[in-house]
């Protein structure tokens, strides 16, 4: 249950995302911290972004971090259930009561703060209070103009992954979405970037060499191998037969199951090795049995997240646009699930690439229960149905209640398509209390 100081701040961070929105730009983020005695400097920092991936590479990096001893900080976006979810401390949900602490300094010195802006200046506000020793920070959109581009020289900068989402805001090619996300690196801060393809890694090099950022590393695409030319260092990081991963790093090599299931994790757990090789604090040095066990501890709800109800396997996976329900199809069909025995729960935000979506994940699955998530308008289910047949249940959690009676004990229920569906799927079944969805 919500503590009774956090209900009334909830319900302010709630009237500013509807009356703000969403809102780029960091003059406000500069002026508050200012004003908060700039917590973002007192604690080193990683700092990561991407199209996909950079949720589940930040869950692995301060995973590792855990495991070198290090008091921990993560904040990412958004949340599944609860508000706390995206400030953690040590591995765990911030207390209510510390975030009421943090929200009341932030709102008394940031009146015109936007709700994810308020949210970024709590989250340095209580890594500061809770005297954190390392922490991971994961960018919310984009990141040269996003609330967490605050930091001036953070321990290593990342993208895990480019690919068409936000281009209104961000562009409509790889190259400048590329550019927007490269806004993070910073002078003589190390670079680690995902398997980007060749549009998004000349635009994501051309700023990394403008800004002086070294050294610069990249997860290998496959069959390309590792390599060094110039200011570039290529690693190779892939699947072994028996299931572990392999990430060979110059002078490094981990061998390790990794913690978060799916192919595409291997490339995340990779960026996020490479970040921790590459960063200067000597406690990290103790490394690939540190990394091997950081990378199969983490855990990170919400992706590819199996829950048993009923008997009845549900697979939760935040994939949002058609990069991410590539990798969703990819991981279902490496299952060996027929769509004779799939039942797809999905429901999307009107202005994501639904179709797309609904391209990939539909021919998954015999059976389809379609929902509209909360928060912006969503995709509405006739038109989904329009397009692959199905069955309209506009609320999710009536939705994953109707799944659950269609499908039989050797079946498997997916839930995709939206963030805010996936969190309130997994609130019913889990029988979790949430918090109001701020679509942003």
């Amino acid at each position: 249950m919500t503590a009774p100081r956090l209900i009334p701040l909830v319900d302010e961070l709630m009237r500013r995302a509807s009356r703000r929105g969403m809102s780029l730009g960091l003059d406000r983020m500069h002026a508050a911290l200012a004003a908060l005695g700039n917590p973002e400097k007192k604690r080193p920092f990683f700092h990561v972004t991407g199209t996909n991936g950079k949720g589940s590479t930040s869950a692995m990096l301060e995973s590792i971090a855990r495991e070198a001893g290090f008091r921990t900080g993560l904040y990412t976006s958004p949340h599944l259930c609860r508000f706390t979810e995206r400030i953690r401390v040590n591995g765990d949900p911030l207390a209510d009561d510390d975030l009421a602490d943090a929200l009341c300094r932030v709102l008394a010195v940031a009146p015109d703060a936007t709700f994810f802006e308020a949210m970024t200046l709590a989250a340095f506000v209580a890594f500061d209070a809770a005297d954190i020793e390392v922490g991971v920070i994961e960018v919310g959109i984009g990141a040269r103009l996003d609330a967490t581009n605050v930091l001036e020289r953070p321990l290593g900068t990342a993208i895990t992954s480019v690919a068409l989402d936000h281009t209104a805001l961000l562009g409509d090619t790889h190259a400048a979405i590329a550019r927007d996300k490269a806004g993070l690196f910073r002078r003589d801060v190390p670079v680690v970037l995902g398997p980007l393809d060749d549009e998004a890694l000349a635009a994501a090099l051309e700023v990394a060499r403008d800004v002086g950022a070294r050294p610069i590393l990249r997860v290998g695409r496959p069959g390309e191998g590792a390599s060094h030319a110039g200011d570039v260092t290529v690693f190779e990081a892939r699947a072994l037969p028996d299931g572990r991963a392999r990430i060979e790093l110059p002078g490094l090599c981990v061998e390790t199951h990794l913690g978060l299931a799916g192919a595409h994790q291997i490339a995340n757990a990779a960026v996020a090795a490479a970040l921790v090789a590459t960063t200067s604090m000597p406690t990290f040095k103790a490394l690939p049995g540190l990394i091997s066990r950081g990378l199969a501890a983490a855990r990170w709800p919400g992706r590819l997240e199996r829950i048993e109800k009923d008997g009845k396997a549900v697979l939760l996976d935040c994939a949002h646009n058609p990069h991410g329900a590539a990798a969703l199809a990819e991981h279902v069909r490496s299952l060996g699930f027929s769509p004779d025995r799939v039942v797809l729960v999905f429901g999307a935000l009107a202005d994501k690439a639904w179709t797309g979506m609904l391209d990939v994940l539909g021919p998954l699955a015999d059976r389809r229960v379609y929902a509209e998530p909360k928060g912006r308008a969503p995709a509405q289910v006739t038109e989904l149905a329009a397009r692959f047949s199905g069955l309209p249940v506009p609320e999710p959690r009536e939705a994953i209640t109707r799944a659950l009676a269609m499908a039989g004990p050797s079946d498997l229920i997916v839930v995709a398509g939206s963030i805010y569906l996936v969190g309130e799927v997994r609130g019913e079944l889990l029988g979790l209390a949430c918090d109001p969805v701020v679509a942003l």
